[in-house]
């Protein structure tokens, strides 16, 4: 069974706290997985009173830790807020402060935002909520930068998801970043989720049903995805959809949230990554095999979307890491 590491999750209930996310946060963090052969995280659950009642009553959690459990804590995941207007109470507002204080990353998924914010950890920071409560939360909290339109925000060391099926695509992207992007993958297919998405996808809106529906880009995805090492462009892309450039590009922006060629350089690292967890060694290929043509441009774009050259990244995230 593989053993727990030194990186120590948090999550704390409150009272009204909505199990979902609860769920979430102990299925991607707490279970072990010892398929993966290497630690994984020391989890726990902490509550600022013995018996937390969760939402509508649905059940009382009892037998998890107190709020020490938040001091000692590397990466620490507040609670959410079914009533966001109804904050959390002082105990879990100066866990909150103290964490940050001492450099704790911080996450919230859905309304857990406005717990963050509550505890003024946010004020000049980047981040997101539901889309249903962002209007409220921009006017009750004015001086954080409010993205409302994606599914998850990465500011370094605060991270907030936009709702509640966001919670797994954020907590991917942090296990993604933990443990890479090999890492990352298998747990998405044990959980049998979609693949890693973006935090700039779009999150849903409502919105009128077209009389005639659009045709899903998977095809093209998929047909892009194993050609990685050809010189595919944007072109290419929208002869394979039968589409113009520009009609591509709209189709893009609706259904995923970026561009065409933000979306293919980004596949393209992941196979990088991917290549090189792996142990390749040769850049050249790894540049070759994901399509960056060069060891040079493979670089200079690993850089620019993971903040390592492939050195560190082999280091962090090789064999033997």
């Amino acid at each position: 069974m593989a053993q727990e590491s030194s990186h120590r999750v948090a999550v704390i209930v409150d009272e009204g706290s909505n199990p979902f996310e609860l769920g979430v946060a102990t299925e991607l963090f707490g279970l072990r997985r010892p398929e993966l052969d290497r630690p994984w995280y020391s989890f726990s659950l902490c509550a600022p009173e013995p018996g937390i009642r969760m939402h509508l009553g649905m059940f009382t959690m009892t037998g998890v830790s107190g709020m020490d459990a938040v001091d000692e804590a590397d990466t620490v995941i507040v609670p959410n807020r079914p009533d966001p207007l109804n904050g959390p109470g002082a105990p879990v507002l100066a866990a909150i402060a103290r964490a940050a204080d001492r450099g704790a990353r911080l996450v919230s998924f859905c309304t857990g935002a406005f717990s963050l914010a509550a505890a003024g950890v946010l004020d000049g920071r980047r981040a997101t909520t539901h889309w249903q409560w962002a209007d409220e939360f921009a006017n009750r909290h004015p001086a954080v930068h409010l993205e409302p339109d994606v599914l998850f925000v990465d500011d370094g060391d605060i991270l907030t998801a936009a709702g509640s099926a966001a919670a797994l695509d954020l907590g991917l992207h942090l296990i993604h970043r933990d443990h890479g992007a090999e890492v990352a993958n298998a747990v998405s297919r044990r959980l049998v989720f979609t693949g890693r998405r973006d935090g700039g996808q779009r999150q849903f809106v409502e919105r009128p049903i077209p009389d005639v529906p659009d045709t899903s880009l998977a095809p093209v995805l998929e047909w892009a995805r194993s050609r990685l090492e050809q010189p595919l462009t944007v072109a290419d892309l929208a002869s394979r959809a039968a589409a113009s450039q520009a009609t591509l590009h709209r189709r893009f922006r609706t259904e995923l949230g970026t561009t065409p060629l933000a979306w293919l350089t980004g596949e393209r690292i992941t196979l990088a990554c991917r290549l090189i967890e792996r142990g390749e060694l040769r850049l050249e290929l790894v540049a070759r095999e994901s399509g960056f043509g060069t060891a040079a441009n493979l670089r200079a774009q690993l850089r620019r979307h993971t903040g390592l050259s492939p050195s560190a990244y082999r280091r962090r995230f090789g064999p033997g890491a």
